[in-house]
């Protein structure tokens, strides 16, 4: 019995069919390729993030919530071994805490994507071909699910963007895959995914409080708690995604669910920018500009009379007289991290422990950094140019203090979908930050086996790799 009206589609069945029959063999080569760098560079990331107050903390936390070690999924940053669901909430936010990650069209995939398939596939003794058909699964139906339920062309992010919401189902749909459910069960498990998720909040921007990094795992745990839910049995749920309110109209006055079943043919993770620099999504360019301009000028720190970024980014022109206050306050600030890359040429978490934050010689660089004259792109802005396969453009102007200035223009920093990283600076990138914490012997112990990964006969063998 329908109890209210429901549209006359099958939107969530054609996704849950999809994910459930979707094979290793299914999937192109290049496709292949891309899952496998994505998991090497958020288990990179993830493991320069190892000193992290939060990320210690998030062990912590996970540790509590399952009463004390063991399990069968492995902690990134540790080796110890917990359940799959606590591991998750523990590799999921530190997978993002250095925002390094990677940004699809609406958010961070990666930091539940690859933390529930690789938790998942050691839980279920899957093989490394089913964890990669899992894991571009999940992808895929995460592209589709967020680019649906998109902000219409009034929305500020000041009122609260939902960028981890729709990352449960990610979640929902590697565990489901993994765990073995039938099309059915996933539809019902996308339906509990809704009741599970964040809601749209302004808590993140309007304090900038390092906890908003907590969400990943948070959302990434509840995807599989949904899949575990599922698998045991719930009575109807499905049609999420069809139900007038069930999902879409909770999140925007401009649903468009044609993005459901759009390119089914197609891999929209190829989509995906995957960030040279540990920082947010639009402070990308410019700090790749400041990099090859002062590289190729040899302009250094103390050259340096003013920089100028044209045009300028809503919220992430900021520079505090006093400093600032938290991790996510500095990666979301250009002058910051402009200043850090100065200062510090080699991207690594040095330039977010706490004493940088109020650091003289950083803020005295940052102070240079000015914005432009033109209007400031609206992050709705920048995200629809993004969306739409392009990316914004941004100008540099450095002026030296002999009065030289140079300028220089990008669009496509490295690491954009249109000037993807190669396998040799992914595995580069690799090493630099998984090589803050562990031996050699490891870093390349990993390379191997996430590279070969399709070879790999049970996934439970990776924390003996991590190790």
């Amino acid at each position: 019995m329908a109890y209210f009206k429901s549209n006359d589609t099958d939107y969530t069945k054609t996704l849950a069919e999809y994910a459930t029959n979707l094979k290793f063999e299914d999937i192109p080569a290049d496709v292949i390729e891309r899952a496998k760098l994505m998991t090497l560079h958020t288990l990179g990331v993830s493991l320069a993030a190892k000193k992290d107050e939060l990320a210690q903390d998030a062990v912590l936390v996970g540790r509590e919530l399952n009463n004390g070690t063991g399990g069968s999924a492995t902690v990134w940053t540790t080796g110890e071994k917990l359940s799959p669901a606590n591991a998750v909430f523990v590799n999921g936010t530190i997978s993002d805490i250095l925002d390094w990650e990677d940004c699809s069209w609406t958010g961070h995939p990666s930091a539940s994507a690859v933390p529930v398939s690789v938790a998942l596939a050691e839980d279920q003794h899957a093989s490394g071909k089913e964890y990669l058909a899992a894991l571009v699964a999940c992808f895929e139906v995460c592209m589709r699910v967020s680019m649906a339920v998109q902000p219409g062309p009034e929305f500020d992010h000041s009122q609260g963007w939902a960028i981890s919401n729709w990352n449960i189902f990610a979640a929902t749909t590697a565990a489901g895959k993994l765990m073995g459910l039938d099309a059915e069960k996933l539809d019902k498990a996308f339906g509990l995914s809704c009741h599970f998720t964040e809601m749209p909040s302004n808590m993140q921007q309007a304090t900038m409080s390092n906890a908003y990094h907590y969400q990943w795992g948070h959302v990434s745990q509840s995807g599989v708690i949904a899949a575990l839910c599922a698998k045991h049995g719930i009575a109807n749920m499905q049609g999420c995604f069809d139900i007038p309110y069930g999902y879409c109209e909770q999140l925007t006055t401009a649903v468009d669910r044609t993005w459901l079943d759009r390119d089914m043919n197609k891999f929209l993770m190829m989509e995906i920018l995957i960030k040279h620099w540990p920082a947010n999504m639009w402070v990308q360019t410019p700090v790749e500009l400041v990099a090859n301009m002062t590289k190729e000028y040899g302009i250094s720190p103390d050259d340096i009379e003013e920089i100028v970024v044209n045009p300028p980014t809503q919220y992430r022109m900021h520079c505090p007289e006093d400093g600032f206050s938290s991790l996510m306050e500095a990666q979301f600030s250009m002058p910051f991290v402009i200043a850090s890359y100065l200062l510090d040429p080699t991207p690594n978490p040095r330039w977010f422990t706490p004493d940088k934050f109020k650091d003289p010689k950083i803020l005295e660089l940052a102070k240079k950094v000015k914005a432009g004259s033109d209007p400031e792109e609206t992050l709705l802005h920048c995200f629809n140019v993004y969306q739409s396969g392009s990316h914004p453009e941004k100008t540099v102007r450095i002026t030296t203090k002999d009065g030289k200035v140079y300028e220089e223009s990008m669009r496509y920093h490295k690491g954009h979908p249109k000037n993807m990283l190669t396998r040799d600076e992914f595995v580069e990138l690799f090493r630099m930050n998984a090589g803050q914490y562990c031996s050699e012997q490891t870093v390349e112990a990993l390379i191997d086996f996430v590279l070969n990964i399709e070879n790999v006969e049970d996934m439970a063998s990776f924390g003996d790799v991590l190790k």
